[in-house]
């Protein structure tokens, strides 16, 4: 928040008891099931045939040989075999298809921000288990890494329904010791233990501050091994500050309590030209590395987004 720490700040106040409660456990398994059923029914209808021609194998592997016939590509004819045989024959390939998914979710102080009708925090399980749900379907593998200001929780990658229901489970129950953000140091991590090529999606709000140049370096060297996606948590407030006089703000993730007297114009108008630029300086730190983002709102449904994701993948591809 580098407008509102122009103001002058209160200590933070001491952390409530039940911020660090886990949810009880029979509340924590119904929103599990929820999002399975919503998320499974969405990957069957729609994701999983997306996800697959969007992110593709490792290359092609070589199963078997068959008869020619009119339409193969000449260039598969097995002239070996054709020259023992008598007869022609081509070679078959299929995709090797089996991919490694890294789900790299921020769980800063930031993202317990919301203001239509459900935190960022709350999108991170929907929007984990419809890409880790496309995956599994495809029969890739998946993995959870939490971080905040330090990574917090890996979980290594694996197969299997149940162990996508883990990841879910884990990402409703799980409370940071951290509250502050470092994108990079999350990514360094990430190309550190993922050692084979993988999908890295990196899931959070992105307020990157002063910490921009260091974000770039680090995407920029995780982008020359893996294929990352990042996963952009967004509300429609995050740029403005609403006219209703002196306000006391928190910085969610240093705690500090700020006073802003809203009612001056120049004072909303520089904190949404800050937010602006620093939304224009990410925008071209992907451009410049050839990364497309997933773009995600409170206020708009998960499902859109992630399809439209794919979509436009699809057709950049097909170029």
């Amino acid at each position: 928040m580098s407008l509102l720490s122009r103001f002058r700040r209160s200590p933070a106040p001491a952390p409530s008891p039940d911020d660090a409660r886990p949810p009880a456990l029979a509340d924590v398994m119904r929103q599990v099931r929820r999002i399975d059923l919503r998320t499974r029914g969405l990957v069957a209808s729609q994701f999983s045939g997306e996800y697959h021609s969007v992110f593709k194998g490792q290359g092609i592997e070589f199963v078997e040989v068959r008869e020619y016939v009119p339409g193969d590509d000449v260039r598969t004819i097995d002239w070996n075999v054709s020259a023992r045989t008598g007869t022609t024959y081509v070679k078959k390939y299929v995709e090797e298809r089996e991919l490694t998914v890294l789900l790299a979710v921020d769980l800063s102080g930031s993202q317990r921000f919301g203001t239509r009708g459900r935190f960022k925090s709350e999108m991170v399980a929907e929007v984990a288990a419809t890409l880790a749900m496309s995956a599994i379907r495809n029969n890739d593998r998946v993995g959870l890494m939490v971080f905040t200001d330090r990574v917090e929780a890996f979980v290594p990658p694996r197969k299997g329904r149940r162990h996508v229901l883990r990841i879910i489970r884990d990402l409703l129950v799980f409370r940071p010791a951290g509250q502050g953000t470092d994108l990079a140091a999350a990514l360094r991590h990430a190309v550190r233990v993922m050692r084979s090529r993988s999908i890295v999606f990196l899931i959070s709000d992105f307020q990157l501050s002063e910490a921009r140049a260091r974000f770039e370096t680090a995407i920029a060297l995780a982008a020359a091994r893996h294929d990352v996606v990042p996963v952009v948590l967004g509300d429609p407030a995050d740029g403005t500050i609403p006219d209703v006089g002196v306000l006391r703000m928190q910085d969610p993730e240093t705690g500090d309590l700020i006073w802003v007297d809203t009612g001056y114009d120049d004072v909303r108008k520089r904190f949404a030209d800050d937010v602006r630029d620093e939304r224009a300086a990410l925008t071209k730190i992907f451009r410049r590395l050839g990364v497309e983002p997933i773009e995600l709102r409170t206020d708009a449904p998960v499902s859109t987004a992630v399809l439209s994701f794919f979509r436009r993948r699809e057709r950049r591809l097909r170029r």
